[in-house]
């Protein structure tokens, strides 16, 4: 039989597996599990690994400058096979500006079919190359091999002060809370899949999921009030939430205040939900207290994000000068709570 789908029609059939089966991040839960007994080298210039769940890993090089280092990659999301790799590339780099780095060059991470046309191959890089070009780096190379579905992502390396370091869990108590992309990314995508998204909508999500970070890190310059900060990504507001709580502090969520996406909360009413936000759910038991929450707001804080904003703990007298400068580039953003001692839950939602 002659095949007379184009390259991209071809790529779309694939687009469907972040559903929750191929590609689908590890949950926080089951990620801890595995990290737990690991030992590894005692290394007094590796000043961030993975013992706190941060970003990205910090190495020191000298008294003033580290590295910050940092990989991440998924399957498509989108049908667009250049989109895809603009929307990768600035999930990859994000990590970098969370931990308030700047980034230095990148390396291509590959999967790709070896039955789908090499066209389509080509627009991914090109996608991920343009995002690349607007942070302001280079891709220095990579690695790529042949696999059953596409994937596309970036090892990324970035320099930073030893001093100047952004943890995830270093929040202090009466913080506001800032985030700078609206919330309901994976709500959108679900709702994509089952024909239920508009254009608009859809237009929306690939927009914020494509936006760089960069221009809201940009803004920390010369900021000594900004305590904590982290990219919400693929476990959701509520578990990010959780990890910046640390064992010390509670964070209250308003969730009137929660930049939202167009549709996503409609999409939560009518039941749209995804498997990683159901384990994002199952984690937080016990570690979040929703007394009162509509379902549908409850699935938006659960919701993954790919490509989210940052979540950033700035001092409460700071906050709204801060909030005010990231909205000159990215509009959504909101103070969206406050930083607490704890009480019984690592977040409660209000």
């Amino acid at each position: 039989m002659i095949d007379t789908m184009n390259p991209v029609e071809k790529f779309s059939l694939l687009s469907n597996c972040t559903s929750g089966g191929c590609g689908a991040k590890i949950g926080p839960g089951e990620l801890s599990e595995l990290l737990r007994d690991f030992q590894i080298k005692d290394d007094p210039n590796l000043l961030v690994g993975f013992e706190g769940r941060d970003d990205a890993a910090v190495y020191r090089i000298d008294e003033n400058r580290a590295l910050v280092s940092t990989v991440d990659f998924f399957p498509p999301m989108v049908d667009d096979p250049f989109l895809f790799g603009k929307i990768a590339a600035a999930n990859a780099l994000s990590d970098i500006y969370a931990m308030g780095g700047k980034p230095l060059f990148a390396l291509n991470l590959i999967c790709f079919p070896e039955k789908l046309d090499r066209s389509i191959l080509k627009l991914i890089l090109s996608g991920g190359a343009a995002k690349a070009l607007e942070a302001g780096t280079v891709i220095a190379g990579g690695h790529s091999i042949f696999d059953h579905e596409p994937k596309y992502g970036l090892a990324v390396t970035g320099i930073i002060d030893p001093a100047a370091v952004l943890r995830n869990d270093s929040c202090q108590s009466g913080d506001a809370l800032i985030l700078t992309k609206a919330l309901g990314v994976g709500l959108v995508m679900a709702a994509l899949r089952a024909g239920q998204a508009g254009d608009a909508e859809v237009k929306a999500a690939t927009g914020s999921m494509e936006r760089l970070n960069r221009w809201a890190a940009e803004k920390f310059s010369g900021r000594s009030s900004i305590h904590a900060c982290t990219d919400v990504t693929g476990f959701g507001l509520g578990v990010h939430a959780a990890e910046m709580a640390g064992t010390s502090h509670t964070l209250v969520i308003d969730c009137a205040s929660l930049p939202l996406l167009p549709g996503a909360f409609g999409f939560a009413k009518n039941y749209f939900a995804t498997a990683a936000g159901q384990r994002n759910r199952n984690y937080m038991k016990g570690k979040i207290d929703m007394q009162g929450i509509p379902a549908a707001m409850q699935e938006i804080i659960f919701d993954p994000q790919t490509s989210g904003g940052l979540l950033i703990s700035v001092a409460a007298e700071a906050a709204q000068e801060l909030c005010d400068d990231i909205r000159k580039d990215d509009p959504a953003a909101a103070i969206i709570g406050e930083v607490i001692e704890r009480e019984d839950a690592a977040v409660l939602a209000v």
